[in-house]
Formats: C-alpha cells, structure tokens, sequence
C-alpha cells in the first residue's frame, strides 16, 4: 500500500461523516465527496497535503492549484480563499493538515546547527510535491491519531521529524525564516497578529510599524511581498471575512455587523462586500445558508 492510500484509507476513518474539517490536537484532516463553495478564512501556519481531488487556492491576485501528493505550507497568517474543485463519491477529495509551531522551528534550527537563513523572497505560502519520507512521517501520525495513548507520549516526536523534513525540504527557505525571530516573515507575522488584535478600528500604519519595531518603508515593502497586498488591505479582508461569518447566522443583521467589524458606513460596507465575494451581503449570506455545493 503506498503512503498516499494509506493516508486516505485513515482520513476517511477518522474524518467518518464530518461535514468540516475534524482537528485532533493539531493535526486537521477532511473529507468531502462534493466540490465546494469558495470559502474564505484566515489561514495560520501550517503544512497541509492533498491526498486526494484538487482544491484551487487564492491570495490576492496568486491562485494555487493543489492536486493528490502535493504539499503546501503556509508560514504566516494569510486571509485566503479555498475551493474543493474535484471531488465525488467515487474518489472523494481527502486532506490532512498540521499547525506549524515556530518555537519548534527555532529548536530544530540549533539542533541541526542550520544557522544560516536562506533568502526567501517571496510570499508566506508555497506548493511542492511531497517526498516519501514526509509523506512516511505523514501516515506515522496519523496512525498516531487512532491511539491517543500512545500519541500523548510519542506524537511529539513524530511532529518533530516533520517539521525537520519541511526544514530540509524545498520549501526550507521559507520555513527557517518562519523560525528565526529576526527573519521578515516574523516580522510580518507580528504585523498581522497587531492588525487582526485591531481589526474592527481604525489603525494608522506609522503606530503598526512603531510597535513592531521597524520603519514604514520597511514594514510595506516586507508585508507585500508575504502577503500579497497592504496592510490596509489585510485588515479590509480580515474584516470581511469576519463579517461573512456573522451574517450566515444573522443575514438580516447587515447593518449592524458592518458596524462590529468598523464600517461606519452601510454604503461603503456593501459595496467593498461585493467586491470581494461577488454579491451583496444579505444575498451572499442567503446563498452560503442553501447552497452548501458547487458541483457533485
């Protein structure tokens, strides 16, 4: 049986008749036989494989096709949107995940003795194949998931090895920055965890630079090129989103939670909700409260 037949064998198993993902402790898995709605959220740290199907990705104007075997690895909180694009009760999309713990990251770093950060240039988020020893290490936990006796005492261990595996694999650039305290990408991390503390209020960029400890200049050139946008327009999706969530338990609340998430103005809400996910708010929330399905 090979590590990808194994993994869908126990996701399937673990997942049973979930409609949303099921986390255990950190590790995520999913199972649909159905292609979904564009969904949109706020994606933390973490590593995740698509063991089956595809599923489309999209941050800012970058789209990411995910197929069965590849593994994406995100490093900073990003507000994305995702998609199941193949699925079916035949061969239903499957999917294991796992948050990324920079604090581990950091030990691995002196462990291994991998002192010096290669350069990585571009956003918080990268896509490859995975290679059988990850994938091995995959399986191990998710076997791990079955037991929770013997994971409480050697799930630890197994998460180890496969953030060591992400550091000496092709996205290694990206994931040594993510563990060194003085890299950009903890720097923009710092940045989005103030932006989304404040989401909901007006923030002036020289107090978010001020309190990160780096200049304007600095912090808009380094949050672009993790993010793919502004910080301003960080917090615009951060509130969106928000609001998205809301109104599908209270879709005729529209005013009132435009105002929760720091619009002042009803017009300017609707209008930029629109733009971001294709209709106004009250038909878009009526829309995700019936339709739960692209396609079968």
């Amino acid at each position: 049986m090979s590590h990808l037949d194994e993994l869908g064998r126990r996701i399937v198993r673990i997942a049973g008749d979930s409609p949303r993902p099921l986390w255990v402790e950190d590790a995520v898995v999913f199972a649909t036989h159905r292609a979904t709605e564009t969904i949109a959220m706020v994606t933390e740290p973490m590593l995740g494989l698509v063991v089956q199907g595809a599923k489309r990705s999209i941050l800012g104007d970058q789209v990411f096709e995910h197929v069965a075997g590849q593994l994406t690895v995100v490093t900073v909180a990003l507000p994305m949107t995702s998609q199941v694009t193949q699925a079916s009760r035949r061969e239903p999309f499957l999917s294991v995940g796992l948050r990324l713990q920079p604090s581990l990251i950091a030990q691995l770093l002196v462990d291994g003795g991998l002192t010096a950060i290669r350069t990585h240039d571009g956003p918080g988020v990268a896509t490859s194949d995975a290679d059988d020893k990850l994938l091995d290490a995959l399986v191990r936990l998710l076997r791990l998931l079955d037991e929770p006796h013997d994971l409480r005492v050697l799930g630890d261990g197994v998460r180890r090895e496969i953030h060591w595996r992400l550091l000496n694999g092709p996205q290694g650039a990206m994931v040594r920055q993510a563990g060194a305290a003085d890299s950009r990408l903890a720097l923009v991390a710092r940045a989005t965890a103030w932006i989304r503390s404040r989401y909901d209020r007006v923030i002036r960029i020289d107090d978010l630079a001020s309190d990160i400890g780096t200049s304007v200049s600095s912090l808009n050139r380094h949050f672009r090129a993790v993010t793919s946008m502004s910080p301003l327009q960080y917090q615009k999706q951060i509130r969106l989103q928000k609001a998205r969530i809301e109104l599908i338990s209270a879709p005729n609340d529209v005013a009132a939670i435009g105002y929760a998430v720091g619009y002042d103005n009803p017009s300017q809400f609707s209008r930029e909700y629109r733009r971001m996910f294709g209709l106004p708010p009250g038909q878009d929330a009526a829309r995700l409260r019936t339709t739960a399905v692209v396609h079968e």
